[in-house]
């Protein structure tokens, strides 16, 4: 039952965390689980981490006491500590972007009920001499359509804190808070700390304007490879000849790759690595050039693909990459001799001679 006895409440408080302590990790685990799957399976939208915890029992005493308490019992309003306390559970959402926070929020949204909504980021931007950390925070609880479903049903009276950063913003959040007395700090260590957070500010936007312009340049590559890449129609047992177009970089090669592994997913970091490589070995390689030696040489190559996947003992199978490898070498052996491992070098040549080629 509410009352204004502090010690009373602390006690009843510290009882109910004891006595649902395992219930409580239940439901962060759940939550964060299912906001994890949420994100993950949601386009354009870049996450880092989704982590979780439970409050400790002492700091939400703490906590109570230096926010609440003095206005409650001034005003003579009976409470129980646990009602004040929004992050008893708490989830934090880490992202790669600024413009993720609101995608993100929208997607929470259609699957929470939203009770209260706290924008760092205005409340920074509109106040001066403020060292804060950015972010937004929700105070959400389960929306209507999971309060019924079994998996649930425990955990329906819990509500839960998140909050969405950026990396930058997760980064400052550490560096800020091991700021110690901040607000009683000389003006020229203030105008240092503020000349810090800003920097945080610029490398957020830039990182945003790196991906802006990293978009734009593989939907130029994309643009540029519809003119030079098109499919052989039946009949055809060449490639037709298009202009030479610009050297080849990890854009181009994308484009292209994906024209011919439409349901494979290359990694960002791997296709860099890859294209790197090709280009040491023909650095006047240009998209056209890739595009055409891939058309010229793929169809053998798959054909092995198949032979060697169905009789290799230890029924290994080749990924795109080595696909490619195979590709590039087929098309100039001389070349690419280094595109491929002894062992699959003497493979491939025992099976093209068995097959006269």
């Amino acid at each position: 039952m509410a009352s204004l006895d502090f010690e009373k409440e602390k006690n009843q408080f510290r009882e109910y965390y004891s006595n649902n302590i395992k219930l409580l990790e239940g439901a962060t685990d759940s939550f964060r689980t299912l906001i994890d799957a949420l994100l993950t399976h949601s386009e354009n939208i870049y996450i880092s981490k989704v982590e979780g915890r439970v409050k400790d029992k002492e700091e939400c005493v703490k906590k109570f006491n230096i926010k609440y308490r003095k206005k409650l019992e001034e005003s003579k309003t009976e409470y129980e500590i646990k009602n004040h306390i929004t992050d008893l559970i708490g989830l934090r959402v880490v992202c790669l972007y600024e413009d993720d926070i609101d995608k993100i929020k929208e997607v929470l949204s259609q699957h929470f009920s939203v009770i209260d909504e706290t924008n760092k980021i205005s409340q920074v931007e509109s106040t001066e001499d403020s060292f804060g950390y950015k972010g937004l925070h929700l105070d959400l609880k389960l929306g209507e359509t999971r309060t019924e479903m079994p998996e649930y049903k425990a955990f329906v009276g819990f509500n839960f804190e998140i909050q969405i950063r950026t990396i930058i913003q997760d980064s400052w959040s550490v560096l800020d808070h091991k700021i110690k007395y901040k607000k009683s700090i000389p003006n020229f260590l203030k105008r240092r700390i503020n000349t810090l957070a800003a920097l945080f500010e610029l490398a957020d936007r830039e990182f945003k304007e790196i991906r802006f312009a990293t978009v734009a340049e593989i939907a130029k590559a994309e643009s540029e490879e519809s003119e030079d890449t098109h499919t052989l129609t039946e009949g055809q047992v060449g490639p037709t000849k298009r202009p030479k177009n610009g050297h080849l970089n990890a854009f181009g090669f994308l484009k292209i790759a994906k024209h011919f592994f439409n349901d494979y997913e290359f990694e960002d970091f791997k296709v860099d690595g890859f294209t790197e490589e090709i280009v040491s070995i023909e650095p006047e390689i240009t998209r056209t050039d890739f595009n055409e030696y891939m058309k010229a040489t793929i169809a053998k190559v798959k054909q092995y693909q198949a032979y060697f996947e169905s009789h290799g003992d230890s029924k290994e199978s080749l990924n795109p990459f080595t696909i490619i490898r195979h590709c590039l070498y087929l098309n100039n052996k001389e070349k690419y001799s280094s595109f491929l491992t002894n062992v699959s070098k003497e493979a491939f040549e025992k099976w093209l001679s068995e097959n006269d080629c």
